[in-house]
This record gives structure tokens, sequence and C-alpha cells, in this order.
């Protein structure tokens, strides 16, 4: 399978993932923005996603790449490999921030 279909398929199974989990609508986000800042996966407002879907990830470049692309958003590393359940990653002191994202979010959708 070449790499940008790759891509598109784990960003899918990510937004799928990330909004059932947390039960809130996802979906990928780069056929909608479009730019290379623009984050893999959106729903969660405020939220940058970053999606990796490889064997062996640098976790500590994956978040740097996150940071550097999220602005003043939450930066986040959803990562999976082959066979294995997905990952999130966030700084901790930004754990509190995404919590209410999601909460934020969930009562959006309510109303």
């Amino acid at each position: 399978m070449n790499s940008r279909q790759k891509g598109k398929r784990i960003e899918r199974e990510a937004a799928q993932a990330i909004g059932a989990t947390f039960n809130v609508a996802m979906r990928r986000g780069v056929q909608f923005a479009g730019g290379p800042d623009s984050p893999d996966v959106v729903g969660l407002p405020g939220v940058h996603f970053e999606v990796k879907g490889v064997e062996r990830l640098n976790i500590w470049a994956a978040m740097e790449q996150a940071i550097r692309d999220a602005g003043n958003q939450i930066p986040v590393v959803a990562c999976k490999r082959n066979r294995s359940a997905w990952l999130l990653v966030v700084p901790l002191d930004q754990a509190n921030r995404l919590v209410d994202a999601i909460l934020a979010t969930r009562e959006q959708e309510k109303a």
C-alpha cells in the first residue's frame, strides 16, 4: 500500500477510534483544511491531533511536531502500530484542557 493511502486509512481509523472513545464526532482533517499545519483529525475544538501509524515511532519527535503545529491548541499524538491498540500522548500540563475540550464538545453536540 502506498504511504499516502496508508496515511489516509490510519487517519480515518484514528478519527473513528477517538470519536468512539470520547463520544464525539471526529473526522479526518486534511481533506477539509488542507494546510500543512492542519490537524490530522478534527472534531474537538482547541485540540491538534497528530496521527502516526508506524512500527517504530520516535514519540519525542512526534510530540515536537504536534506542539510546533498546534500553536495555542492542545497538542495530542495518536499513534498505533500494526495489530496494537491506539495510544494517545498528551503533555501532562495539557491534560485538564483536553478533558475540558471533550466535555464541552459533548455538551455542544447534545444541544
